[in-house]
């Protein structure tokens, strides 16, 4: 099988993610577990090295981690070998083949922004989510919501290739103009802020 951009690069991921934004990567993830409750039946997409999942864990009853790159997903094994109660495997956040209601919280981080139907993507979460159970969708965000930031040049300059640029408000609004509700929202701050959007399901 032909080997993804991801695959190429989630060797050293982390290294580069801990170099330029340390203080957003590794707050993320326990920002985000604060909206998981403990004994949570939890899917995490778009799983990565499991930076995120690492922080989920340990409040999870089962944590399935996801994700497309087998590259991600072989890094994400090494830094998820001590949990007992996470399973990978290899999914498509556009096509869950997962039956309905299935989990009390669905995370997705950092993937929204890369995606050419982030809707159709998000419209799958809340489709497999419970009824009060939780979207948790935390993103990278810029200053201003453009490519001008020399983050976001390098990172197109290394290869990857975004289709939405986030300010904090226009994050808000992305979910306002899909007619999503009961939403709530956090940031964590760092080089390279991540915002988090909560989604209860009515």
């Amino acid at each position: 099988m032909r080997k993804t951009y991801w695959d190429n690069i989630a060797f050293v991921y982390d290294l580069f993610e801990d170099i330029y934004n340390h203080k957003c990567f590794d707050s993320t993830g326990a920002r985000v577990a604060e909206y998981i409750d403990e004994g949570s039946r939890v899917l995490e997409l778009a799983c990565g090295t499991g930076s995120i999942s690492k922080k989920l864990a340990p409040k999870a009853s089962r944590l399935v981690a996801a994700d497309l790159s087998e590259g991600m997903l072989r890094q994400a094994a090494k830094n998820l070998r001590h949990f007992d109660n996470v399973h990978l495997c290899k999914a498509n956040i556009m096509e869950l083949r997962c039956r309905d209601e299935r989990f009390d919280a669905v995370v997705a981080g950092n993937v929204i922004h890369l995606l050419d139907e982030p809707y159709k993507a998000i419209d799958e979460m809340l489709r497999v989510c419970r009824k009060g159970g939780r979207v948790i969708i935390p993103t990278y965000i810029n200053i201003e919501a453009d490519a001008s930031s020399p983050a976001i040049k390098f990172i197109k300059w290394a290869g990857v290739n975004f289709t939405h640029y986030f300010d904090r408000e226009s994050y808000k609004q992305f979910f306002t103009d899909g007619g999503y509700k009961n939403i709530q929202y956090d940031v964590v701050e760092g080089r390279m802020p991540c915002a988090i959007a909560v989604i209860t399901k009515e």
